[in-house]
């Protein structure tokens, strides 16, 4: 009854005009508050841009002074008296660190797209101008990927023990492919934007995203039935080691950037870093175990490759891909190892 009354309210002063003056004439003072704001909008939008500008430049003009500069205090520093050479030593650590710096100030700035994200995106802007966007994209990679891992160890748990399908593995070669194809755009997003992942961390993946792709287009047949369990066990395998990683490294991440020794910008990765060390060395067994499981498949499929009745090329490639993983991620893991207990070992000595 009240929402009837209310309704017959409202009809009779839409048929009053002077209401309906009065109401336009409110929306049109709204209209003109409006087009003042849009128009001061656009032209901080315009100072911003120009300030960007500036800064980009002077930034590049900085990073080229500061390189012919280090020369010079190079050539300077067997030259000079002691007091020069200790105010040599003072530059030399301002130089060190200045690119640091830079560093951080450019990721507030617009850039160029890298190669791969030119060729996906083309030349939109990813850069994010704020520390809490750029924190919130960063964390909804880390839910992406660790959503994404759950997902890929219940279908290949499915794969493995219950549905013998051909059409079921194919899904889960297309998410696996879907999965690191994603990843690689959004770390290099994330890399535009100031976070320091880089160099094997980032490449395993497009070997992934292409390994994946390869056992997408396997033919089912005896040789894909022979290494199907094989193949699975080992996505399970390693579906299951990626959530525990996730889980502690993110952990040990937080801890770390409120203490301030991490950036905030750091990704959790399939592998082990250098701030690992405390707390998460109970992973280097399960990560070794992962990489000798990755050459036993590479192993496994060049055996296969040399069969008589091996027609398809996909054996060949998939065997290169494991034994490329098995490579980086051994190598990796082992020299990040070796340079903590040497960091170490120096350490204990100074004390």
């Amino acid at each position: 009854m009240w929402s009837t009354s209310r309704l017959a309210l409202t009809k009779e002063m839409s048929q009053n005009p002077s209401n309906v003056l009065e109401e336009w004439a409110s929306l049109e003072e709204e209209f003109q508050h409006l087009q003042e704001t849009h128009k001061l909008y656009l032209q901080k939008l315009e100072e911003i841009s120009k300030l960007q500008n500036n800064c980009s430049s002077t930034i590049s003009r900085h990073h080229k002074r500061l390189k012919e500069l280090s020369h010079q205090v190079k050539r300077c520093g067997n030259s000079s008296s002691p007091e020069d050479s200790k105010t040599m030593d003072a530059i030399k650590d301002k130089i060190k660190m200045r690119p640091n710096v830079l560093f951080e100030m450019e990721a507030f700035l617009p850039k160029k797209n890298g190669l791969y994200l030119s060729l996906v995106l083309g030349n939109v802007n990813v850069t994010l101008f704020s520390k809490q966007s750029k924190f919130a994209y960063k964390d909804e990679y880390e839910r992406f990927k660790l959503y994404l891992t759950v997902l890929v160890l219940l279908l290949s748990f499915t794969c493995y023990f219950f549905a013998s399908y051909r059409f079921v593995d194919a899904i889960l070669n297309f998410l696996l492919v879907w999965y690191y194809c994603t990843l690689t755009i959004r770390e290099s997003i994330l890399i535009t934007n100031g976070s320091r992942i880089k160099g094997w961390w980032v490449f395993h993946h497009y070997i992934s995203a292409f390994l994946s792709g390869v056992m997408l287009t396997w033919p089912d047949g005896e040789l894909y039935k022979v290494f199907r369990n094989q193949f699975l066990a080992y996505c399970l395998y390693q579906s299951f080691v990626q959530c525990l990683q996730c889980y502690y490294q993110s952990g040990c991440l937080y801890r770390l950037r409120a203490l301030g020794e991490r950036h905030n910008l750091d990704l959790t990765v399939e592998g082990f870093q250098s701030w690992m060390w405390k707390g998460l060395t109970f992973l280097l067994p399960f990560l070794f175990f992962g990489h000798f499981w990755q050459l036993f498949n590479s192993i496994s499929l060049f055996n296969m490759a040399q069969l008589p009745d091996c027609k398809e090329g996909q054996v060949l490639l998939c065997a290169l891909c494991f034994l490329i993983l098995f490579l980086g991620n051994f190598l990796t893991t082992v020299a990040v190892v070796r340079q903590k207990m040497k960091s170490r070992n120096q350490k204990a000595k100074s004390q």
